[in-house]
């Protein structure tokens, strides 16, 4: 099952990164009207730290034989710091947050900590293959 995945993500991951990148621009800047069921303070920094981490670990994957880890992380959390900036110039609905920025981060975060663990185990199985 994995083998047809890679196949199939091969050479798509940069334009998956691509698209995330301009689902979060779009989310970040346009006015949606969104139901929240709950009322539960602060859900919305879960929602930043979910949407970062997906966006992390998208360029991560897709140019991790191309560019440092480091540059990809710091363009990661200058993007979500530019939006939040953004956000407080150019809308009247929307406000910047130092929580999302800090939120967003934390999600940064943990993508490179995911990517590192899943690029560690692959390393380690195809050295085990190849012995």
């Amino acid at each position: 099952m994995q083998w047809p995945m890679k196949v199939f993500l091969k050479g798509k991951l940069t334009i998956i990164a691509i698209a995330v990148s301009i689902g979060i621009l779009c989310l970040s800047l346009l006015k949606i009207n969104v139901y929240e069921p709950m009322d539960l303070q602060h859900i919305d920094k879960l929602h930043h730290s979910l949407a970062y981490f997906i966006l992390a670990t998208c360029w991560l994957f897709a140019l991790q034989k191309k560019q440092s880890k480091y540059v990809i992380v710091l363009c990661c959390i200058f993007f979500g710091i530019v939006l939040e900036i953004l956000q407080y110039a150019i809308t009247n609905y929307r406000t910047g947050d130092y929580l999302d920025v800090l939120a967003n981060s934390f999600g940064v975060i943990l993508g490179v900590f995911v990517f590192n663990k899943v690029s560690k185990k692959n390393r380690l199985k195809n050295e085990k293959t190849s012995n």
